[in-house]
Formats: C-alpha cells, structure tokens, sequence
C-alpha cells in the first residue's frame, strides 16, 4: 500500500467567540489587571488587550491527503500566519509524503530563517507540524500518542490556571497557578497587594496544595528577588516567566538567589530547540513550559524535550489542550499537565477552545484519560465561521 501524499493545505483564521483565549468577549480574569512588561505605561495596565494582545486572533491550519484524510491544528497567529503558510510554507507540504515530518519541518525552518527563527513565523511552523501529526494520526488512524511511542502513563494529572485557586482544589487539581496582577511599577503597595492575596489563598487551599504565580515578563530581577523572597514564607511552589524571555542571563541568577526549594520556570514564550538549549546549559529554569502551538510544534517539541531530559529538567508544556496531552502522556519527564481555566471567574471547567473544538475532552477531579480517537481526537466546530483570507 503507497503511501498517500499531501494535495492541499489551506490556512484559515476566527476570531473572538472564546476560540482565541486572547480575545474573551465578556469580561474574564484572563485580562483583568494581569502584570506584563507594558505595565510601566499607566493606559497600558489594566487590560492586555489595550496594548494588542488579541490582534493576531486564532490559526486553523488544515492539510488534505490523496486518500482524502485530512488534519488540522488550532494555534495563534491569524491572518499574518495564514499568509506565510499560504504563500511561502505550503510548497514544502503539497506533493509531500503524509509521512515526511522532518523534511517538511526542516524546510519550512531553514527556508525562514531570513525573517523567522522566532514569534509569528514559529508560529506559523508550529500550526503546520501539528496539522501533519493529525493528519498522519488520521491516516493510520491512530491517536497521535502512540505514534509517538505510546503511553507511559494511564492518565494524566493537572494543575489548573486561573484566578481561583481555591475552586481549583474542590475541583481536585493538584495546585492552582495565579496571574501576577502588580509589577514594580505599582511599587510597594502592589508588592503588599500580590503578598496579602497570596496568603489569603493559602488561608483557603491550605498548606499542601501547590501554589504558583505566573509573572508573564512582567517583572526586573531585583523585584523578583525581593518578591520571591517574601513570597516563600508563604509555600509559593514557583514563580513562572519572571523576566523577559530573552534574558538568560537575568534567569540564571534569579534561580540562584531564590529561596530554597522554590522553581524558577519559564519557556512559553521561547522558540526552538537552540533557544531552550541556552536555558538548559545556563542553568535558567527548574521546569521548561514550551507551547507546542509556538515553540515549532511537536516535531521540535521532541527535540526540546529530550535536551530537557538530558539535563534532568521536567518538561510541562504550556496549557495548550489536545495539542499537548498527546506529548506528556508518552514522556517520563513530563510528570503532569497544564489546564488553562476558560470559564471568566475561573469557577468551572470550560474546554479550552471552545466553541471552535467538538469532542475535546477535559479533566474530571484534575485526571484526564486521553481518548483513543485517531490523531488529536478533536473536530472542527461547522458552526463556528472562519475566514480564509489568501489563496496561493
């Protein structure tokens, strides 16, 4: 039996509606005064959508074979990404092998390099592997864990992000990540508000249910420092994306000069192995967070991983639903998983890409069995409009 080839591969995009957890269109606590670098402007502080964070809005990638299976994968990017796919990625994908990932992939990078390496264009890579992982699970219909080797473990366990942790332990998550809310540019009366809500939810969860904070770039390394010293009091697991991602540097001290038994994360918004290879040889993190929708897909993914496990760091890859429960099922280095809480008070369970994904499946008590279903075991929504917005 030939092996089908790739005829098609089109690049849509949608907006709004909760499919792009960017762009929430009622009020959320996903932008609800979260700390970020744009917050030392005052009229950029209360809402990251003010400074354009849902601007590119959600990337459906979609590729055909010649036996008429298709795939598809959900990511961020919008209608910049559609266009590099559409105009410059797609010649490296029609006529293919549904089986040629790493030449696909390698040809897509290389062929980039000249205004990729990073953000939009890894994006763009990232949809697109992820599409041909689909595609391959759909063709030999099997779901994409067991081509990548198969189970290691029979469920997986999560932790939850949101703004209530203390929801989060009744619904039986091992640990509750928060949003930083107050940077150094509020001074110390936001250092005292992060420390006094801080120990109110330990007040609420109790002292052995993990809490984290995540600081989305948001803070310098002497604020960081000072904040993870007075947070340790209070049992703070980590402290996650502390710094810009580019400043390995700051990174490497932070982990130094933070209490003991206090992790030091980072990685989402880091692209490629080589840049999760200066993490790993500078000593950066304690635990790696790549998003496999950014990062350059599960094909680079792999790659990330086993520099990880090399260096004994845990791989826990930003929350990104179907898209990564396939990787940290089949990886011992990758002990539990990331749930992104979508409902706006964070007080329910709500699939993370809803209305745009049917059948993707959530955690019940923070365990997760990952369906059997061919490729990543989700389907695209009819009912939700996408807009193709290039032809090639």
């Amino acid at each position: 039996m030939s092996t089908p080839t790739i005829t098609r591969i089109t690049a849509s995009t949608v907006r709004g509606g909760g499919a792009d957890y960017h762009d929430q269109d009622v009020p959320h606590w996903i932008d609800d005064h979260i700390a970020t670098p744009m917050a030392k402007y005052p009229q950029y502080r209360q809402s990251r959508k003010s400074f354009g964070l849902n601007v590119l809005g959600t990337l459906v990638v979609e590729v055909e074979a010649s036996d008429g299976s298709t795939g598809f994968a959900v990511t961020t990017g919008g209608v910049p990404a559609a266009w590099i796919i559409e105009n410059h990625l797609a010649r490296f994908v029609e006529g293919a092998r549904v089986t040629d990932l790493e030449r696909i992939w390698d040809q897509m990078y290389l062929s980039s390099l000249y205004y990729g390496r990073k953000g939009l264009v890894l994006n763009a890579i990232s949809g697109v592997d992820l599409a041909l992982w689909d595609l391959l699970g759909q063709v030999r219909q099997e779901p994409v864990y067991q081509l990548l080797g198969g189970p290691v473990r029979d469920e997986l366990v999560f932790y939850a992000t949101g703004a209530r942790p203390d929801v989060a332990r009744e619904l039986g998550f091992i640990g509750g990540k928060m949003p930083l809310q107050h940077g150094p540019a509020e001074g110390e009366a936001g250092m005292r508000a992060t420390l006094e809500h801080l120990a109110h939810m330990r007040s609420l969860v109790g002292e052995d249910f993990w809490l984290m904070l995540d600081c989305w770039m948001s803070l310098d390394l002497d604020y960081a420092t000072r904040l993870t010293h007075r947070a340790g009091e209070l049992g703070l697991r980590w402290v996650e994306e502390a710094l810009l991602p580019d400043d390995y540097w700051g990174y490497a001290e932070l982990r130094r000069r933070v209490p003991t038994g206090m992790m030091v994360t980072t990685g989402e918004h880091e692209a490629g192995r080589h840049g999760f290879r200066m993490l790993l040889e500078m000593g950066c993190a304690d635990l790696l967070q790549p998003d496999v929708g950014w990062c350059g897909g599960l094909t680079e993914l792999i790659r990330i991983g086993a520099l990880a496990d090399a260096h004994g760091v845990p791989v826990v890859p930003h929350g990104s639903s179907v898209y990564s429960y396939h990787y940290v099922l089949t990886r011992h280095n990758s002990p539990f998983a990331e749930f992104i809480m979508m409902a706006p008070g964070a007080d329910e369970i709500v699939p993370m890409f809803t209305p745009l994904l049917l059948d993707e499946p959530v955690p019940e008590r923070g365990r997760l069995v990952v369906p059997d279903r061919p490729g990543f075991g989700v389907r695209l929504n009819p009912e939700c409009e996408l807009s193709r917005p290039f032809t090639h």
